[in-house]
């Protein structure tokens, strides 16, 4: 069965909510209700990209930053070489090899992708997606009962 033109892709709105915790504990009181929440959709609407700045980019922070991950990565290796270890002191060197030998390519590369962006990009920031509004759906077949229940919750504060 295909979806139709004038029925948007979740159904038949339900509610409409600012933020989507509020539309999370709308469709939370529905299933608490014993309502059949497989027929509920959340849909955000007016997307937008949000990029918070959290601080400054240099050549310190370029290199330490590589420096961590590839000390992860490298202690992650050396632990795996290490399963093959013949005793607790070949254990240990492998550990300790992996752990600096990937601290080293990784400031490394942290300096080399630092010194690539020319300054372009001196920031560090993270981002994420946001809607403006989150609109409840349902199946037309339980809008109104998913109605019903949403406007107990509402008189419930």
């Amino acid at each position: 069965m295909s979806a139709s033109v004038s029925m948007p892709l979740g159904g038949v709105q339900v509610g409409s909510y600012d933020d989507y915790q509020q539309a999370q504990r709308a469709v939370d009181f529905l299933s608490d209700e014993k309502f059949p929440v497989e027929n509920v959709t959340i849909i955000g609407s007016d997307l937008r990209q949000v990029e918070r700045v959290t601080g400054r980019l240099s050549w310190g922070r370029a290199i330490g930053a590589g420096a961590a991950s590839g000390a992860w990565f490298g202690l992650f290796v050396g632990l795996l070489l290490g399963i093959f270890a013949a005793d607790g002191s070949d254990w240990f060197g492998s550990v300790l090899s992996g752990l600096l030998i990937g601290l080293v390519f990784g400031a490394v590369f942290g300096a080399v992708g630092y010194a690539a962006s020319q300054g372009k990009r001196d920031f560090t920031s993270t981002s994420r997606i946001v809607a403006g509004r989150y609109d409840v759906m349902c199946a037309p077949q339980f809008a109104e009962q998913a109605r019903a229940e949403l406007a107990r919750l509402s008189l419930r504060g």
